[in-house]
C-alpha cells in the first residue's frame, strides 16, 4: 500500500490564484497598519484557498510483477557444426534452471531457425517480435546463445535492458571457405571465359604450405584437379562445351579438422552463346520470294551472311559481258572447299545443277554436314527438274527424292501430328487462319521427320539429322506469299527463324532434351521428345540418393515433374539417355560462408547497454543484479537490471480537508481574529 497526494481544484486555477494574491495584499496592508488579528484572517483565507484546491490523499494497492529475461536461442544451420547443438542446448536448460531460482524472475525462450530464402540467421527479428509482446519496463536482460553470425543486424532495436552473447565456439575451430568472386551470366561458345576464385582459411589454421587442391567439372563430367594458393584471387579460364546452360562445379576437397566442408563447393550457372552466325545463301534464280532468306538473315544483327546469287546461267547468252554483271569474281572454290567449315548454316534456295558448282564442291557439302554442318534446300520447280540438286551427291543427305510433280494448286499448309510435338513446329501461332500457298513439289521421304504437309498431306518440311549434322528440305518455294499477307498470311518469320536455329543446333529447340528449372529449394523437370512415353525421371540428390518420379505429359511433345530438393546442392537427372544437371540455392548458403564463432557482429548490441560476450566451452558466467547504467558484465559474470515493475491492483482517494473541518477551521480563525481585534 503507497500513499500520493493529489490535488482536484474546485475552482480554475487562475481564480484561486487571484484570491490569493488579493488576501496578499489585504494582509499586507493590515500589517503595515499595524492592525491586530491580521496573522488569524489570513490562517483563516489560507485554509480557505486550501480547500478550494481540493488535497485529496490517493492510496494504491500494487502487486509486483516479475522481471523479465529474454533467452535467444540460436538453431540456424551454422549451428548444427560439430558439438554445438548439444553445447547450446545444455546452455540453456542450464540457464533456464538459474534463473528461475532467482526470486522475482521469469524467462521467455525464443528458438532462432534460419531465414526464409536463404535469409541466414535472423536474430534481430526475433528478438523485436519478442520486446514487442511484452512490457519493456520488465526487461531486466538478453541473452542470445549463438555462433554470433547475425544476419540482420541492421534491424536491431532500441534496448531496454543489457544484452549478452554466450557463444558456442571453441579455440581450436576452423574453415576453409571457396569464394567465386568473378562469375559472367553469359559466354560465347568456342572462347574461354575467366572465372576469378578464392580459397580462404579462418580460425585457428594449421600449416597447410599455403596450397589447396581443387577440382572443377562441368555439367557433371569426370573433374580436373588442380593445386592453388590459398588466400589469393585465382583467374581460371574455362571454355564452355555446348550452348545453352552450363553447370560449373568448383569443389575443395574437405581438410582434417575441419569445421564444416559444406562451404567447401561453389555452382557457376553460365549460358553459352554464339558470338557471330555466319550463313552461306546461295540463290539458284530470282524469283518472287527470292528475298525472304535475305531479310530473315540480314534483320539479325548477330548473323554474317554471304549470299551467292547466280544472275545468269552459262546457257544464257544475250550478249551482256561479265564485267557487267558483277564486280569480282565469286571465290566459289574459297568458299565451297576451303573455308567451308566456318560456315554454320547453307541454304539453297532454288538452286539448280548449271555447272556453277561441280559435284567435288557438292560432294564437300555432303561431308561437311556429316561431320556436323546444316543445309537447308527451299525446293522449286527446280528440283522435279533432270538438273535437280538431288541429282548429285547431296541426294546421299536429303530425306526426300522429288517425283518430277509440280502441284500447281492452292493449299493450307498444316502441321502434322508429329510436328505438333516437333519444338520447330509445336504452337505455331493462329494456325486456322493461316493463308494459302500455291504450289509445291511432291516428295517422297526416304528419312527424317514430316512435321509439315501440303497438298493432300504431301510432305511439305522434312527434318532430318545426318550423322553429327542435320538437314531439312521445303518442298516449296511459297513461304513469301505469308509475308505478303496473302489471304492473312502466317506466322512465316517465325516459322523460319525456329527453323533456321533449329538447324544451328540452338538449344531450347532440340526436339530431344532435358533440363530444369529451379524456383528456390524447388524444380520443374523438362522432357521434349516426339516419343508419346519417354518413362520415369531418376533424380539424385547431392547425397548420392536416388529419387523416382513419372514424367506428365502437359501438351503434346512437352512432359513435366516437379520436386522438392531436401537440400541445397548438384542433382543430376536421369531419362533413357538423356541426361541433366541443376544446382538447387547456392552451394554454400549464407549460415557457411562464416562459420568461426566471433562476437564482432553483435558488438553493437552487447556495448548499447554495456553486456559481454562469453564463451560457453569456459563454462557459464554467474549471474548479478546491477543498477541500470553500470557495467552489466566482469570477468566470469553477466548482470541482469531488476525492474521493480509493478502493477496497481485497485486505488482509493479521501479528502485531506472536508467542508465540516473547513468550515470549523476557518470560522474558529476568523471569530479568534475578531476577538483579538476587539481586545486591543
Amino acid at each position: 500500500m503507497t500513499g500520493l497526494v493529489l490535488f482536484d481544484p474546485l475552482l480554475p486555477l487562475w481564480v484561486i490564484a487571484v484570491l490569493g494574491g488579493l488576501t496578499l495584499v489585504a494582509v499586507a496592508y493590515a500589517w503595515w497598519r499595524g492592525l491586530a488579528g491580521w496573522s488569524l484572517r489570513f490562517l483563516a483565507m489560507a485554509v480557505v484557498l486550501a480547500a478550494l484546491s481540493g488535497p485529496v490523499l490517493q492510496r494504491e494497492n500494487r502487486a509486483p510483477l516479475t522481471d523479465i529475461v529474454l533467452m535467444l536461442v540460436d538453431q540456424s544451420a551454422s549451428q548444427e557444426l560439430g558439438d554445438r547443438p548439444d553445447l547450446t542446448e545444455a546452455a540453456a536448460e542450464a540457464l533456464q534452471s538459474r534463473l528461475a531460482g532467482r526470486q522475482n524472475t521469469e524467462v521467455r525462450r525464443i528458438d532462432v531457425p534460419d531465414g526464409a530464402g536463404n535469409a541466414g540467421t535472423e536474430m534481430m527479428r526475433a528478438l523485436s517480435e519478442a520486446l514487442a509482446q511484452e512490457p519493456r519496463g520488465r526487461i531486466a536482460g538478453i541473452l542470445a546463445l549463438s555462433d554470433g553470425r547475425v544476419h540482420d543486424m541492421e534491424r536491431l532495436p532500441p534496448l531496454p535492458a543489457p544484452m549478452h552473447l554466450l557463444h558456442t565456439g571453441r579455440a581450436a575451430d576452423w574453415d576453409r571457405r571457396l569464394i567465386i568472386t568473378g562469375a559472367p551470366a553469359f559466354a560465347i561458345l568456342g572462347e574461354p571465359v575467366t572465372l576469378t576464385l578464392r580459397i580462404e582459411d579462418s580460425g585457428a589454421v594449421p600449416a597447410n604450405g599455403g596450397r589447396a587442391p581443387i577440382d572443377i567439372s562441368i555439367d557433371g563430367d569426370a573433374p580436373q584437379s588442380f593445386m592453388v594458393p590459398i588466400g589469393q584471387d585465382i583467374e581460371m579460364p574455362v571454355t564452355l562445351p555446348h550452348g545453352g546452360r552450363n553447370v560449373i562445379q568448383f569443389t575443395v576437397p574437405a581438410a582434417a579438422d575441419e569445421l564444416t566442408d559444406r562451404n567447401n563447393a561453389a555452382l557457376v550457372q553460365i549460358n553459352g552463346v554464339r558470338d557471330r552466325l555466319r550463313v552461306l545463301l546461295v540463290s539458284g534464280e530470282p524469283h518472287p520470294g527470292g528475298r525472304t532468306w535475305r531479310n530473315l538473315l540480314k534483320s539479325d544483327a548477330s548473323v554474317d551472311l554471304v549470299h551467292f546469287t547466280i544472275l545468269r546461267p552459262p546457257e544464257k547468252q544475250d550478249g551482256v559481258p561479265v564485267s557487267e554483271l558483277s564486280l569480282i569474281a565469286f571465290p566459289t572454290r574459297e568458299l565451297f572447299m576451303e573455308k567451308i567449315e566456318d560456315f554454320d548454316l547453307i541454304i539453297f534456295d532454288r538452286y539448280q545443277r548449271r555447272g556453277i558448282l561441280p559435284s567435288l564442291y557438292l560432294d564437300n557439302v555432303a561431308q561437311y554436314v556429316r561431320g556436323g554442318g546444316a543445309v537447308l534446300v527451299n525446293a522449286g520447280p527446280d528440283f522435279a527438274s533432270a538438273d535437280s540438286i538431288y541429282r548429285s551427291p547431296l541426294s546421299e543427305i536429303l530425306p526426300a527424292a522429288p517425283t518430277a510433280r509440280v502441284i500447281d494448286r492452292a493449299y493450307t499448309p498444316e502441321v502434322t501430328e508429329l510436328g505438333q510435338r516437333h519444338p520447330v513446329t509445336a504452337n505455331l501461332p493462329q494456325q486456322e487462319t493461316w493463308g494459302r500457298w500455291l504450289r509445291q513439289i511432291e516428295v517422297e521421304t526416304e528419312e527424317g521427320d514430316v512435321v509439315m504437309s501440303g497438298h493432300a498431306g504431301l510432305p511439305l518440311l522434312v527434318l532430318d539429322r545426318v550423322e553429327e549434322g542435320r538437314v531439312a528440305l521445303i518442298s516449296s518455294d511459297q513461304a513469301w506469299l505469308w509475308a505478303r499477307g496473302y489471304e492473312g498470311g502466317g506466322p512465316q518469320l517465325e516459322l523460319l527463324r525456329r527453323l533456321a536455329h533449329w538447324m544451328m543446333g540452338e538449344p531450347e529447340l532440340e526436339e530431344e532434351a532435358l533440363w530444369a528449372e529451379a524456383n528456390g529449394q524447388t524444380m520443374r523437370v523438362i522432357r521434349r521428345s516426339l516419343a508419346e512415353e519417354v518413362g520415369e525421371l531418376t533424380i539424385t540428390t547431392p547425397s548420392g540418393g536416388t529419387v523416382t518420379l513419372p514424367m506428365d505429359e502437359v501438351r503434346p511433345g512437352h512432359f513435366e515433374a516437379r520436386y522438392a530438393g531436401p537440400t541445397i546442392g548438384l542433382y543430376r537427372l536421369t531419362n533413357g539417355d538423356h541426361e541433366a544437371v541443376i544446382g538447387l540455392g547456392p552451394a554454400a548458403p549464407k549460415e557457411f560462408e562464416q562459420t568461426i564463432a566471433t562476437d564482432t557482429v553483435l558488438a553493437p548490441a552487447l556495448d548499447a547497454q554495456r553486456g559481454g560476450s562469453f564463451a560457453l566451452e569456459q563454462g557459464l558466467p554467474a549471474i548479478r543484479s546491477v543498477r541500470e547504467g553500470r557495467p552489466a558484465a566482469g570477468n566470469g559474470w553477466l548482470g541482469l537490471t531488476p525492474r521493480g515493475a509493478f502493477e496497481v491492483r485497485d486505488v482509493a482517494r479521501t479528502p485531506i480537508l472536508p467542508p465540516w473541518l473547513v468550515l470549523i477551521m476557518t470560522a474558529a480563525l476568523i471569530l479568534g481574529g475578531w476577538l483579538r481585534e476587539g481586545r486591543r
